[in-house]
């Protein structure tokens, strides 16, 4: 692995760097998650779907990898603006979730997803670098709210009853800002005294939990994503909300 401190950090914009975005994709949900779907390339190797064409890939580069063999992308996000949903025609989450709360409150929206990085960059400072980016698009374009699906692996809610009854009684979105499944999946599957909060953490994936830190909250409801084999739930974040802590944490990669 080439050092984190020579990664580079920008916008998909060549057929290289997004067929590198595809390609990481394929491996992250396709490879380790078991995922599929109508327009992934299983030939090729790439993971995509309709929305692509209608969204921006922030995409985080290593430059000592081959990008003619499109493994030079090591990390990416897709965002979706809020002002640029009517070319898509909806926003990828409303496959899953009633976003009439946040689409109601006129503030700017940014909808994120497909997150991932290459196994071998996680727990070092990729997903800062991310972040990074993700910070400066935000600014860019005055987002006022971000949001979209995040996943835990499987399909049995059981399996993963703490984590979900966490979610619903310490992190639940106000009203105002709370999308609702539309298949329905209960989340408060535990009693609030009756949750083991540190089997609930352990169970948590760390990127939900890395947005919990930073003052994310959660929709009403889980939906179980068949083809994708993952349960999702809904992050909402509210920068306006966001304590001096939490913003210092979003941007540290910044400084």
């Amino acid at each position: 692995m080439s050092e984190t401190s020579a990664l580079e950090i920008r916008l998909a914009r060549e057929e290289k760097d997004l067929r590198g975005a595809e390609r990481l994709r394929y491996k992250v949900f396709v490879e380790e998650l078991g995922g599929d779907g109508a327009l992934v390339d299983h030939a090729g190797r790439f993971e995509r779907d309709a929305f692509d064409a209608h969204m921006d890939q922030l995409i985080l580069v290593d430059p000592g990898r081959d990008a003619d063999q499109f493994d030079h992308v090591i990390g990416v996000y897709r965002l979706l603006r809020g002002d640029a949903v009517d070319r898509a025609g909806r926003y990828y989450s409303e496959t899953e979730y009633d976003l009439s709360p946040l689409k109601c409150s006129n503030r700017n929206l940014l909808e994120l997803g497909r997150s991932c990085v290459l196994p071998d960059y996680r727990g070092g400072t990729a997903m800062f670098h991310l972040w990074q980016g993700l910070a400066d698009y935000v600014d860019e374009h005055k987002i006022e709210i971000l949001f979209g699906v995040a996943s835990f692996h499987g399909t049995d809610p059981a399996r993963i009853a703490h984590a979900l009854s966490n979610l619903h009684h310490a992190h639940l979105a106000q009203p105002e800002l709370r999308p609702r499944s539309k298949v329905f999946e209960p989340m408060d599957l535990i009693p609030p005294d009756a949750v083991d909060r540190p089997r609930a953490m352990k169970d948590t994936p760390a990127l939900i939990k890395a947005y919990l830190r930073l003052g994310g909250v959660i929709g009403e409801g889980a939906f179980i994503d068949h083809d994708f084999n993952t349960i999702d739930v809904c992050l909402v974040m509210d920068t306006a909300r966001m304590s001096t802590k939490h913003r210092d944490l979003y941007t540290k990669a910044r400084r």
